[in-house]
């Protein structure tokens, strides 16, 4: 976790964050200076950030999105108040609707970025100062302290080369609080196969074929918001166990980056999970990212006792042995 501390001064009327990179400085600018490079971390996971405006000079203007898992929203910008490369730069950061326009009641805050060399690497500083410290307890409330921590987890990722940062590392299980898990994957293959791979059933058939000795007897992907999908497995002729299946509905797509679905047992009133897949591509190797959003601690425990992971990272393995290699 590279965010070190995290201070609120009531008195000051100021938030500040201290986190350190093993990156040097340079790089760690860029990451900030990149509307691309942002989009990968400056929203928490299941609330990524797409950059739709960025004019990086004093004066200019960036306007942000970040979208939720259910289809929620949240939209802010940033006026640049000065830019003093590669050590610091400030902004006016401000909630803002649809067109743009500050929101009423939802505090603006200066904030100011600061990056120095410690050890091999970066340490960054953020701190974000108020009017009152009302608009600080209200950011605070709104989970801004755990918000931050959880995107700047996000940022090794970035600051890495994506093959040194996940290749060989097989199928990665984080547990990021007592209801969301983060998995990733990294498979050798365009973004946009991948994709496919997981929404067209002759696709999905070569590689989501269950446990050994099991055969896929139901496969409906779903890509349009409301949609059902539903998957199901049996076991073949001399193999124990008893069929089953998951089910669940398309809260969103961002083809062929992002879709969010729930997943419940077949003929069940569940636990449901809310399930959001993330894809990033970088010099023809995918990222695969799954959002995991548990209803309680309880059943988070249980799914993942199953073996969950083993089996994930069996199914990405043919993944990468059938679709995404070449015949």
């Amino acid at each position: 976790m590279p965010v070190i501390d995290v201070t609120t001064d009531p008195e000051a009327l100021t938030m500040t964050v201290t986190a350190d990179f093993a990156a040097p400085v340079e790089r760690v600018w860029n990451a900030y200076s990149d509307p691309r490079q942002l989009e990968r971390f400056w929203g928490p996971p299941g609330w990524p950030a797409t950059f739709t405006a960025w004019d990086h000079r004093v004066g200019g203007r960036a306007v942000y999105s970040m979208n939720g898992p259910r289809g929620e929203k949240s939209s802010g910008s940033w006026e640049f108040l000065a830019i003093e490369a590669p050590n610091r730069f400030e902004v006016l950061d401000s909630f803002v609707d649809d067109e743009g326009a500050p929101l009423d009641g939802f505090p603006a805050m200066r904030m100011t970025f600061t990056f120095e060399p410690a050890g091999d690497g970066t340490r960054m500083v953020t701190t974000s100062y108020f009017d009152s410290v009302e608009a600080l307890d209200q950011v605070v409330e709104m989970g801004a302290v755990e918000g931050t921590k959880m995107a700047m987890a996000q940022l090794d990722a970035v600051l890495q080369d994506l093959r040194e940062y996940a290749q060989g590392k097989g199928t990665r299980v984080e547990l990021l609080d007592d209801t969301h898990v983060r998995i990733t994957r990294l498979v050798e293959g365009p973004r946009e196969l991948v994709w496919r791979a997981h929404i067209e059933p002759d696709l999905v058939r070569q590689w989501m074929t269950g446990p050994d000795g099991w055969v896929m007897t139901e496969c409906v992907p779903a890509t349009t918001v409301g949609e059902t999908h539903r998957t199901a497995w049996a076991p073949v002729e001399g193999t124990e166990g008893e069929a089953f299946g998951f089910e669940g509905e398309v809260l969103l797509v961002d083809a062929p980056r992002r879709a969010v679905t729930t997943e419940r047992m077949q003929g069940t009133d569940g636990p449901t999970t809310v399930n959001d897949l993330n894809l990033y591509e970088e010099d023809g190797a995918t990222l695969i990212t799954v959002l995991i959003e548990y209803p309680d601690k309880e059943t988070r425990d249980m799914i993942l006792a199953t073996g969950m992971a083993d089996g994930m990272e069996a199914s990405y393995s043919r993944l990468e042995d059938t679709v995404l290699t070449p015949a």
